[in-house]
């Protein structure tokens, strides 16, 4: 095998290669556009953890991923605006909660679903919503024995 033949062997390795790559970032990101979504927002107290591109979840099965999170400044909440798979359907009394997946885990946007016969439309906003809760200052109050009774005194 001559040079030159060796050289565009490898050459086609690589891109075949950049290109699986650049399928599989597509995918994880939720660009490459395989599955319809639509909008939703939530205003959150405090959205630590969550960013553009974070998962929302059902029952723990992905169903979106965030899209927007930017503070509002007349309420000082983390008005965030995310997307559901279409055919996905939620009910209008469902709450979104900010969860965490363990000490060490990430964050991820949770729906939990209402039973109400009613579903919200692409764009509506979800009233009911539980921020993210700082394990480090949970973790504080319990090392400290902070109980609540200074506040009270």
């Amino acid at each position: 095998m001559s040079e030159s033949t060796t050289e565009v062997v490898v050459g086609g390795a690589v891109l075949a290669v950049a290109v699986g790559f650049l399928i599989y970032a597509g995918q994880v990101t939720g660009v490459s556009g395989a599955q319809s979504e639509y909008p939703l927002s939530a205003s959150f107290r405090s959205a630590d953890g969550v960013d553009v591109g974070t998962d929302v979840r059902m029952a723990g099965v992905k169903v979106g991923r965030v899209t927007s999170i930017e503070l509002d400044p007349a309420t000082y909440r983390a008005m965030t605006t995310f997307t559901v798979t279409e055919g996905i359907e939620v009910p209008d009394d469902s709450a979104v909660s900010i969860s965490s997946e363990g000490l060490l885990g990430g964050n991820f946007v949770e729906i939990l679903p209402g039973g109400s016969p009613f579903y919200f439309e692409p764009g509506d906003e979800i009233e009911f919503t539980q921020g993210s809760v700082s394990l480090v200052s949970l973790l504080m109050k319990f090392v400290g024995g902070d109980d609540g009774e200074d506040a009270a005194r």
